[in-house]
């Protein structure tokens, strides 16, 4: 189970207000636990997010796959107004590019 908590996604950040770390767990949103240090605030959010898959499986809940071991098909759906999609389309057009490769030219800078 340790090996498991271990793949998930973690972000530490120093919180002025409450003078402290804070940990967050990208898979488990909802979480966050605090420590004095990096690595105290590591420790918590690791034993929440250990309780929390503890408690989801007990429970028969789903229990979210770490991120990293995601397979991702590369589709994105995205929705814009329409008068959008067609000043990009047009924009595409006289620049003779797709709009895929132009979105994906913008994301990637």
């Amino acid at each position: 189970m340790k090996s498991d908590i271990e793949k998930y996604t973690y972000r530490i950040e120093w919180s002025e207000d409450d003078h402290c770390h804070v940990a967050r767990c990208l898979e488990f949103r909802s979480l966050a636990a605090h420590g004095d240090t990096i690595e105290e605030a590591l420790r918590e959010i690791e034993y929440v997010v250990a309780e929390s898959v503890k408690w989801m499986q007990e429970e028969g809940e789903t229990v979210p796959e770490p991120l990293g071991l995601k397979k991702f098909k590369g589709h994105l759906t995205l929705r814009i107004p329409s008068e959008k999609h067609r000043e990009l389309a047009i924009h595409c057009a006289e620049e003779g590019v797709s709009l895929n490769h132009f979105i994906l030219s913008r994301l990637s800078t």
